[in-house]
This record gives C-alpha cells, sequence and structure tokens, in this order.
C-alpha cells in the first residue's frame, strides 16, 4: 500500500463520462511532464511532473476480487472508466484484496478516475455477492513521483507485487496487470492464462458485443481488441509511453530486478517479504478465527482479539509483522512490537 495523502471515497459520487475520449494534443507537455526530452546523465535524476503512484489499502477488505471473473471484468472496467478522464495509465496491478496504478495526469483527474472505478467495481460487488457499499469508505492514498528514477522504481514496484506477495508469477506473467505489455513482440501479449488457449487469439468486437462484455451503454462505437473475453490491456496502458520512460529495454530489465521495496518504502510506500502467500494465509485467518471466536472475519473483532489472532498465526506458519497486521487490519507501526 502506498503511503502519503489519503482520501475516501464518499457516496453518491456520479461522474459523466460525456467527455470519452481524451485527445492527445499535447505531445510537447507530454515530453516535458515525463523527461523524454531530457538527456540521459548516468547518476543523474530528472525531474518529473503530474505523476502518481495511487493505491487502496489492502487492510480495509478482505477481498475485492474473488474469482477469475472478477478479476477479468476488474480489468475490463479499467478501460470503460478510462473512456471519460485524461489521464495516462503507466501501470496497474489488481491484486486480490488492493489495487495498485500509476498515472500521468492532472491531479483531480486522477483522483476522478480511481473514484470512479472503486465506485463501478463497489456496484459491481453489490450486484454478484449482494455486498452493499463494499468499498464505500475504502481509503485510497497517492504518493506523488517527483523524478524519473522514482517513476521508473514505481512502474516495477506496482508490476513486481505479486511477485513480492509470495504469487507463483514473475512480473511478465501474471494476467492481471500490465507487466506482460512492455517490449514485447509487437501485437503479442504473454499472459499465460490467456494465450495457452486457441480462443483467446487477438481479434476486434464491435458495439453490441461490446455492451454484452462490458456490462454498459457508455462506450462510444468502434472495434476494440479482446483476447479471449477479455480486453486487450494496450487499449487503456499507454505501453508506448512507458517504453520511451525507459528509453531501451536493457533498462527496463535494470530496474525490473534492481528495484527494491525500499526504493518505494522510502518514499513512503511499504511492501512486505512473506513467507506464506496472501491468499493461503487468509484461508488459514479464516480457520484460526473460526476456531478461537467461532467467526471468519476480523471485522468483528477487537484489537486485543486482532493480536491474539496475529500472534496466533505467527506461531503458526513463521509469517512476517507486516503481513500479519495487514491480513488481521492493524496497523503496523503501531502493533511491531506486540506481535
Amino acid at each position: 500500500m502506498v503511503q502519503g495523502t489519503f482520501f475516501t471515497l464518499s457516496r453518491g459520487i456520479r461522474v459523466s463520462t460525456a467527455n470519452s475520449m481524451y485527445l492527445r494534443i499535447m505531445d510537447d507537455r507530454i515530453k516535458q511532464d515525463l523527461a523524454l526530452d531530457v538527456q540521459w546523465v548516468k547518476g543523474k535524476t530528472a525531474r518529473v511532473r503530474d505523476c502518481w503512484h495511487f493505491s487502496t489499502d489492502g487492510n480495509a477488505v478482505d477481498n475485492i476480487f474473488m474469482d477469475d471473473e472478477d478479476f477479468q471484468d476488474g480489468m475490463n472496467r479499467i478501460y470503460v472508466v478510462r473512456q471519460g478522464y485524461p489521464v495516462d495509465i503507466l501501470a496497474f496491478v489488481l491484486m486480490g484484496n488492493h489495487v495498485h496504478f500509476v498515472l500521468h495526469g492532472g491531479l483531480d483527474s486522477c483522483k476522478l478516475f480511481i473514484h470512479e472505478y472503486i465506485r463501478r467495481t463497489s456496484m459491481a460487488i453489490s450486484r454478484k455477492y449482494s455486498e452493499k457499499h463494499k468499498l464505500i469508505s475504502v481509503p485510497i492514498s497517492y504518493q506523488e513521483i517527483d523524478d524519473d528514477r522514482y517513476l521508473k522504481s514505481a512502474i516495477c514496484y506496482t508490476i513486481k507485487n505479486p511477485t513480492t506477495a509470495g504469487l507463483p508469477y514473475g512480473p511478465a506473467d501474471y494476467p492481471w496487470s500490465s507487466g506482460s505489455l512492455y517490449f514485447r513482440q509487437k501485437n503479442l501479449w504473454t499472459s499465460p492464462v490467456w494465450m495457452q488457449d486457441d480462443s483467446a487469439r487477438i481479434r476486434r468486437i464491435e458495439k453490441k458485443e461490446k455492451r454484452l462484455i462490458l456490462k454498459t451503454d457508455s462506450i462510444q462505437a468502434g472495434s476494440v481488441r479482446m483476447v479471449g473475453g477479455l480486453i486487450h490491456p494496450e487499449e487503456y496502458v499507454s505501453t508506448l509511453l512507458v517504453q520511451k520512460i525507459f528509453r531501451s529495454c536493457r533498462a527496463y530489465n535494470f530496474f525490473l530486478w534492481s528495484t527494491k521495496d525500499s526504493d518505494v518504502e522510502s518514499k513512503g510506500g511499504s511492501a512486505s517479504a512473506l513467507s506464506i502467500p496472501d491468499h493461503e494465509m487468509r484461508q488459514n485467518k479464516a480457520a484460526v478465527c473460526r476456531e478461537l471466536f467461532n467467526i471468519e472475519s476480523v471485522r468483528f473483532l477487537d484489537t486485543q482479539q486482532r493480536l491474539r489472532l496475529a500472534r496466533t498465526l505467527k506461531s503458526r506458519y513463521c509469517s512476517s509483522t507486516k503481513q500479519l497486521a495487514r491480513i488481521c487490519g492493524l496497523v503496523y507501526n503501531e502493533v511491531k512490537g506486540l506481535i
């Protein structure tokens, strides 16, 4: 989760998507914002503007995406929401209980984009699982990105999030992120979940099929690339901009494998070194909750009960304190000496 300035989704937000497509008429401004016109000098950083790292608080909810269908709809939802806002999506990842986005654009526009994405996701949860307003007050944080080195680190940190969380994926293989897009052969999207299936070939769909897949009438007419039932992520991720930011595949690979959690933590972000993947620990947490308190959710536990739960999990599974704080809904800085 990115630590920094917080804002909370409020009920009743309605954002018009009348200004659907953002016309790219400020190329010179983009070059200046992202330091694309600055000569690279080893050991020096260049200032960037209007770049932001957004994330939701993974402690606030048990799950946002429960299964592959939820993740697929979550990916397609990015495309739908992106139509209404002048933002560039540089990187993103959808995790089971939180999301990360690295965006370029005015802060107000980026906030509106995130608000609308979370609002629509909350509505989808309500329709499918009858959990009303589940994300209505989920904390969303953002951190300003002010130099090109931190921008590269934030992009890599985002797409490495599944690997850091202990999931069995390399950054280019996790299917619910932008990690498979950069420095790839043209028209080749490498996520194995979709490319192993013959029906997952890239194709284009028109307005009528869009309505069925995207569950909205707000999208303008025109075809869009598909991979199975998934909107191709290059329809909404600014892949070429990211490649220009890194300048070469060699530099991209350098940052991808050299970026450490501390490179983001020092700027206010956080990541945990986990001994057991989050999704497994959530299952363990539910089982121990039933054993200790005869319930499965930590929402109904007070602080002392949550601490007891965390200590029990630590003794059984040797999990890290950061992971336990996140899984049990505790604030790490307040409990790091108590677990």
